[in-house]
């Protein structure tokens, strides 16, 4: 006989189960019925914890964002500069092996259509620039260069750039060396 699963047990399994179900098909696409049907529970039990959907969806899409935003904080702990930077680069890149997770913020911009959904992915990525940009206390034009790059590696590994033989994804592959951003400042950017 199996154990009966208390409260924080459940939301936990459902919100694992929920997160894989989102980033493979989307707000629109997952089903809360296979949700339900793979944690052994009613759609209405989901619902009585969740409220909606879309709740789950938007749980799921912020806590995404924030293993990063927290992994990268802790990554620089309290380091400024391009040394904070590069910190914090190492540890992003770690992260994007996480494919749920990283799955689950490019679903999270793909529904921006919905206002609900944009104003959550809005603030989650005001908090990435601003943990970038307080941590490491470097100009605008050089943080806006860190997360450029870091969206073209969510895109290489969304993609999986690691199975393609081909230079362009040589090119994603290439590891940012220490360095990179120290010529990027406001000054050169005139």
């Amino acid at each position: 006989m199996s154990r009966r699963m208390r409260g924080p047990e459940r939301r936990a399994q459902v919100l694992e189960i929920a997160a894989r179900e989102f980033a493979e098909h989307g707000l629109h696409g997952a089903s809360a019925e296979t949700i339900a049907r793979e944690a052994g529970i009613t759609q209405a039990y989901i619902f009585r914890i969740f409220g909606t959907k879309k709740a789950l969806f938007l749980e799921l899409v912020g806590s995404a964002f924030d293993r990063f935003s927290d992994g990268m904080l802790q990554a620089a702990d309290g380091t400024g500069g391009i040394d904070g930077l590069r910190l914090m680069g190492a540890q992003y890149s770690d992260l994007l092996a996480d494919r749920t997770t990283l799955l689950l913020q490019l679903q999270g911009f793909a529904a921006c259509g919905d206002d609900e959904v944009r104003d959550l992915v809005r603030a989650c990525f005001a908090r990435l620039w601003q943990v970038v940009a307080d941590t490491t206390g470097l100009d605008p034009v050089t943080v806006k260069s860190f997360l450029a790059f870091g969206m073209l590696l969510n895109a290489g590994a969304a993609l999986d750039v690691g199975e393609v033989n081909e230079p362009w994804a040589d090119g994603i592959r290439t590891r940012i060396q220490p360095g990179l951003f120290e010529h990027i400042t406001a000054e050169t950017n005139r």
